[in-house]
């Protein structure tokens, strides 16, 4: 084991400084603070009174942004330049969502790897990153517009199953927005908060928060004792929620009006024309018993019993979630304190009377749903800055800590702000063949390369038995004790190869140069993601022409001369752009190449299945 010690346990935040809560949603965020004046949680709104922003960005000419209202219209006019639900791609591969991938009416690049996924507009393409700091800035300018002052710290709230690269994504969004994201909040903790469950340290509650979103449900089963929050168990689908009412009814009218599946696919606008007259419906009759309307001219009407009809499925998709999730943490549904409904979903009649018949006691739901987790988040921001003192907070890391990665790139595996003691892992491969050991190099800092940061240690693991690059499973651990301690340890899993090292270092560092290295991170952010994308771009750009000149080599009697001289051609731009090019001009030649190649792999795929095959029965 490689054990580092180092005392990280430096950094305070100054008091009474204005630190905002924010809710990213899949379909509408929103930004919160505590009044200064009534000390109570408000959502900021506009002279119109609309606390929501929609979760949308509109691409139009010469790539100028909108985002929110101003470009929900689009959604008709140019489904294929307007991007939604962005939060269901946070931190994802295309493998991850690929059986969903026919829900979004924009392009989301297929590229057969297990990266992050990259949406194309245009000529460019975007990271969910990128996507959701448009979203975060448009929050922040708000903020600022209505405070007339300025906004540079936040708190965004996550759902409860995020996994460390969704968190990180998400800290990032920020950072590119131009905040110091102070901490990242489960959204059911955020709920509780704002029921003022978990304030008083003498309190000790279980609570279960229903929280059924646009896009999105979960469900989690809290414990409140002492002031401190644990999720004992989470559960749902990210991909049910509020949408999937709307679909209901899409294809309820479908059928109505005689509209096939295919002439929805092939006409974007039509099926977004669909997809918001179901929205306006389901609204509707959360509080009328019949909705009429127009929809190609003909007349469409759904009454209520018929929503609910529609619906019920999805619903007891959820109670089933609930169930697992007290099956988990081995609890019985009567052993809950509370329940509280988050989400605009949860505004249905319907739905809040399954979710009372089933826990058998009442719901909270006096605070309003789409808010909820935004006051949340502005109380553990005026927490954070140190204006609440009831509450204790537990000690923080003061800077991100991660190692060292392809291109001199930093992967945070300690986000700056985590509660300690904490620890985190990660597994890493070689890029090699037959590559028997690597360098970590441990850093401290908020920049995205290596080089702006401060560099703690470095140490080797050497010894791994000789395999195919990307087969060793090297795992590297980061454990941060409650001194503030990190121990690091790596270890190759495949074969138990592990290495020790000790360093200590030989000097700390002042509350001004962690400051300084927080305002550098923010003020450096933009081009920081622009260089970290370029860098990843020619990573993924120089593996992908290794392996299809390796793929080649090894298949050129199968392939025709033609094919292999416009592979060639296209592996030559390629390599051209890696030096040249920009990060679009890059991902651009490696769609080209990929659409190349990829008919040649399924052909040899299909011959050495056939030879396979030969002879034998099935």
């Amino acid at each position: 084991m490689a054990k580092i010690g180092i005392n990280i346990s430096t950094g305070s935040l100054q008091q009474k400084e204005m630190i905002v809560g924010i809710d990213l949603g899949t379909t509408n965020s929103l930004i919160a603070i505590i009044h200064p004046q009534d000390r109570n949680p408000v959502v900021l709104k506009e002279f119109s009174g609309n606390a929501l922003v929609p979760s949308v960005i509109h691409f139009g000419n010469a790539h100028q942004i909108s985002v929110g209202d101003e470009a929900i219209p689009f959604l008709l006019t140019e489904p294929q330049n307007t991007i939604f639900s962005v939060k269901r791609l946070m931190g994802k591969s295309y493998r991850d969502i690929q059986e969903k991938a026919s829900f979004y009416t924009y392009k989301i690049i297929d590229d057969n790897s297990d990266s992050l996924v990259k949406i194309q507009v245009g000529e460019k393409f975007y990271s969910p990153i990128e996507l959701s700091s448009f979203i975060l800035k448009e929050l922040k300018q708000r903020a600022e517009h209505i405070l007339k002052t300025s906004v540079t710290k936040a708190v965004i709230t996550v759902p409860a199953y995020f996994n460390d690269s969704q968190r990180q994504a998400t800290r990032d969004a920020g950072k590119l927005a131009g905040l110091d994201v102070l901490r990242i909040v489960n959204e059911p903790t955020a709920a509780s908060l704002a029921y003022g469950f978990g304030l008083k340290s003498d309190v000790n509650k279980t609570i279960a928060v229903y929280d059924l979103g646009g896009g999105t449900f979960d469900v989690s089963i809290l414990s409140i004792s002492g002031g401190i929050f644990e999720v004992l168990s989470t559960n749902g689908d990210t991909y049910l929620g509020g949408d999937d009412f709307d679909h209901a009814i899409v294809n309820y009218w479908m059928q109505q009006l005689n509209v096939s599946a295919d002439e929805l696919k092939n006409n974007k606008s039509l099926s977004q024309e669909f997809r918001l007259k179901a929205e306006e419906a389901k609204k509707y009759l959360s509080t009328q018993e019949v909705f009429d309307g127009k929809l190609k001219e003909l007349n469409i009407s759904l009454s209520k019993s018929e929503f609910e009809k529609l619906i019920h499925p999805f619903i007891e998709k959820t109670i089933a979630s609930c169930k697992n999730a007290l099956l988990d943490a081995g609890m019985e549904k009567n052993e809950m304190d509370e329940i509280i409904m988050v989400g605009g979903s949860t505004r249905i009649p319907f739905v809040k009377n399954q979710v009372e018949k089933f826990f058998g006691k009442p719901i909270h739901d006096n605070l309003n749903p789409d808010e909820v987790v935004a006051l949340g988040a502005a109380i553990q921001a005026d927490i954070l800055a140190g204006n609440n003192k009831d509450f204790l907070l537990l000690d923080i890391t003061p800077l991100s800590l991660g190692i060292e990665t392809m291109g001199g790139l930093m992967d945070v595996l300690i986000p700056r702000n985590s509660k300690i003691p904490t620890k985190a892992s990660r597994q890493y491969t070689t890029q090699k063949d037959g590559q028997s050991g690597i360098i970590i190099s441990v850093f401290q800092g908020e920049r995205d390369l290596v080089k702006d940061n401060r560099k703690l240690a470095e140490f080797s693991l050497t010894n791994i038995p000789a395999m195919p690059a990307g087969l060793p499973k090297i795992e590297i651990l980061f454990l941060i004790n409650s001194d503030g301690i990190l121990n690091v340890n790596a270890k190759e899993l495949r074969s138990g190869v592990e290495q020790t090292i000790e360093v200590k270092p030989q000097y700390g560092l002042t509350d001004e140069a962690v400051e300084k290295m927080l305002k550098d991170a923010i003020e450096n952010a933009k081009e920081d993601i622009q260089t970290r994308a370029l860098v990843e771009a020619k990573t993924e750009a120089r593996q992908i022409v290794d392996v299809t000149v390796n793929f080649i080599s090894k298949n050129n009697k199968i392939l025709s001369e033609e094919e292999i001289q416009v592979t060639q051609q296209a592996i030559t731009e390629l390599e051209k752009l890696i030096e040249t090019g920009n990060k679009d001009e890059i991902h651009s030649a490696i769609e080209k190449l990929n659409s190349i190649s990829t008919p040649f792999a399924e052909r040899v795929m299909d011959e050495a299945i056939g030879k396979a095959m030969k002879g034998k029965k099935v």
